[in-house]
């Protein structure tokens, strides 16, 4: 896997995108709603996963608990 050359302050600059910041609020969010529901626990090795592949579909169909791994080998 090639690593990612970037000039200096460009990482930063991406994550502090307003559309960066949504998308991981959004992330985030998904996460504490299937702490405070059971489907997963903190330090748990598992990933929300959205089941179409589309980071912006977040219904609750489209959302799924796989362990981590699985989740680093589909992408």
């Amino acid at each position: 896997r090639k690593a990612m050359a970037y000039k200096k302050g460009d990482y930063a600059k991406y994550h502090k995108s307003p559309r960066m910041i949504k998308d991981r609020a959004i992330r985030t969010q998904n996460r504490r709603k299937a702490i405070r529901t059971g489907r997963v626990k903190k330090g748990d090795a598992t990933h929300i996963d959205h089941v179409d592949g589309n980071p912006r579909n977040n219904s609750n169909k489209n959302l799924r608990v796989i362990s981590a791994k699985r989740n680093r080998r589909k992408q």
